[in-house]
């Protein structure tokens, strides 16, 4: 049986993840600080990850056949996996992002050699300086590592929204249902790629293990593409109701909160169309089967069947109400052109 350690191993993305592994037969080991339930059959190593010597003293002569961390972000938190698992591992996945491509985009259609250039991002500048790092380990040492870019997935547990406050998506989600407006950036025809988490896990676990993708880089996102728009229509479709969209230019609403600008003008203001030619090659079990309209049924669905996942945030949603208002009446007090 093939073991793995996942850093992690309990977010979006990685609770999908773990749950494949699960499935294919993968022994798992899920080290974390114990903040949320664990997949059933995997073993825990409740620890902080920060805390190298305990991480050392807690896997003393262990060895995996893969290890992924999932909350990597800096340089130097991977300086730290280099030093744990150089030697203990014969496969390193790091989890980069699509947001690291190039923007704006010279071509829309991004493939893995798309440069990584975002100076909108300081986030994505971080994992593409980790990539970069990694790339070095691999030349000078020969450390196995494999990167992978996901874009924006979602899971039964959480909806995508165009912009949300510091508590997540589900208050603008509540503003759908109660027939309140919604602030769109930009005009809303942006192209966007959304993911099932469950999709995302066929093409993540299908690079474990693999010979193939060590020193490779991969984004596995599906190849359906919506505007925000219609996103937008869809959600509020599935809570059986009809959206009232305000769209406000991404550059005010930067203005209005500096760490908003980062997320739409270096990611969801950009329209792209991900190549998944590579990841199907290497994986040829991905292949996504969650449509965007059925996957957000789904969490909408279980979102309000359990109140742990409905946080509000009345802050947010009382600053919407305003700039709304504000805007609205602004746009209303231009005068029309009689040239």
């Amino acid at each position: 049986m093939k073991k793995a350690l996942f850093i992690g191993g309990t977010g979006t993305i990685s609770n999908a993840v773990s749950k494949r592994c699960l499935e294919k037969d993968w022994e798992l080991y899920l080290l974390n600080r114990g903040n949320h339930p664990l997949p059933e059959g995997a073993k825990s190593l409740c620890v902080d990850v920060n805390d190298e010597e305990k991480v050392r003293y807690l896997l003393e002569d262990m060895h995996f056949d893969v290890v992924a961390d999932f909350i990597i972000f800096t340089v130097e938190q991977l300086e730290r996996d280099i030093r744990l698992f150089s030697g203990r591992t014969d496969q390193y996945l790091f989890i980069s992002s699509a947001s690291a491509y190039q923007k704006p985009s010279v071509n829309p259609l991004i493939t893995e050699s798309t440069p990584l250039c975002n100076p909108y991002w300081e986030y994505s500048r971080n994992k593409a300086a980790c990539e970069d790092r990694l790339m070095k380990e691999y030349r000078e040492n020969g450390f196995p590592f494999t990167v992978v870019r996901p874009s924006h997935t979602y899971s039964e547990r959480k909806v995508p929204v165009p912009l949300h406050g510091n508590h997540g998506s589900f208050q603008v989600v509540e503003r759908i249902r109660q027939g309140k407006k919604i602030i769109v950036p930009g005009d809303g025809t942006s192209l966007w790629t959304l993911t099932h988490s469950n999709d995302f896990a066929k093409g993540f676990c299908g690079l474990m293990g693999n010979p193939h993708a060590i020193g490779n880089a991969y984004h596995i996102t599906s190849d359906e593409r919506m505007t925000w728009d219609q996103i937008v229509r869809t959600t509020a479709q599935a809570l059986g109701v009809e959206a009232r969209i305000v769209h406000i230019p991404t550059d005010v609403l930067g203005r209005l909160n500096r760490e908003w600008v980062g997320a739409m003008a270096g990611d969801k203001s950009n329209s792209v169309w991900f190549d998944n030619t590579k990841i199907k090659r290497e994986a040829p079990e991905f292949v996504c089967t969650t449509r965007f309209d059925e996957g957000v049924r789904e969490a909408l669905h279980t979102i309000y069947a359990d109140t742990s996942l409905q946080k509000l945030d009345p802050a947010f949603d009382e600053w919407c109400d305003r700039v709304i208002a504000q805007y609205e009446a602004a746009v209303e007090a231009l005068p029309p052109f009689e040239g």
